[in-house]
């Protein structure tokens, strides 16, 4: 897996930003950084996405910030020049993905159908968008999919929100979510980013769920489904984790203590 995708995998919720006013970008960036989510896939649907992109960048380098509804090798090209890092489709273009994979970028195009995931796979991507995801059938869909083609995972955006997008999370078929709840567009529009802090905040909240096991020898355990998850963002605030302690298995990371807790796959 590219180092890029990893990292969007260890955030697992991505913010999917159409924004009207790239003088907007800078306050949006920190505020998602804020709340938790330093990523962004700012949508070409507007003509202020490749300032956007600049701006984020510049402002915020920690953060990873992509390019998404990328319909043509142009409106790459501008991204990659705005400093995008990752370039997602919503549909599968094979000269999109060419010139992606030639400059060596991430690129996640969109697949909803196996047809479109086989020819993702034919030019040698492990990982694709599955989009629109509620209305193309959502996890079930991808799972089916994902059956025949062993090692391929999915960005699923379209549709996902508080109530949906736990399930996605907590599935093996899935690197990360894309999601444009916590970046409301009438929201960015009044400037009120002290709401974006806050909902980026909830959904980092949401997607954890830790879930308490037992204290051992005065370590508390507590379970994940994807522990690598739960270790970054904490790791973000703060807590110290021993890599000594790790245990691995063909799956990732199976547990790790730190700050007197233990987490562990479950």
């Amino acid at each position: 897996m590219d180092k890029i995708v990893e990292e969007l995998s260890k955030i697992g919720i991505i913010p999917v930003v159409v924004i009207e006013d790239a003088n907007k970008a800078v306050p949006l960036a920190k505020a998602l950084c804020e709340g938790g989510l330093p990523a962004a896939e700012v949508t070409f649907r507007t003509a202020a996405a490749k300032d956007a992109i600049a701006a984020m960048c510049k402002a915020c380098p920690e953060m990873i910030v992509g390019a998404g509804t990328v319909l043509t090798v142009g409106q790459a090209e501008d991204a990659l020049e705005a400093g995008a890092r990752f370039i997602v489709s919503p549909n599968f273009d094979e000269e999109v993905v060419k010139f992606c994979l030639e400059r060596k970028v991430p690129v996640l195009p969109g697949c909803a159908t196996p047809t479109e995931v086989g020819k993702a796979v034919a030019m040698g991507l492990t990982e694709v968008k599955f989009f629109p995801a509620e209305q193309a059938g959502g996890l079930a869909m991808i799972k089916a999919m994902a059956a025949p083609f062993r090692g391929v995972k999915f960005m699923p955006t379209g549709g996902l929100n508080t109530k949906n997008i736990g399930a996605y999370l907590d599935s093996p078929e899935i690197i990360a979510c894309g999601g444009s709840f916590m970046v409301n567009g009438a929201k960015i529009a009044a400037g009120d980013f002290e709401w974006v802090r806050k909902e980026a905040e909830a959904a980092v909240e949401k997607m954890l769920s830790l879930s308490f096991i037992k204290t051992d020898n005065g370590v508390n355990v507590l379970a994940s489904k994807r522990p690598e998850r739960a270790v970054y963002h904490m790791s973000r605030r703060g807590v110290k984790f021993d890599e000594s302690t790790a245990v691995y298995d063909e799956k990732g990371l199976v547990s790790i203590e730190g700050a007197g807790m233990r987490i562990v796959r479950g």
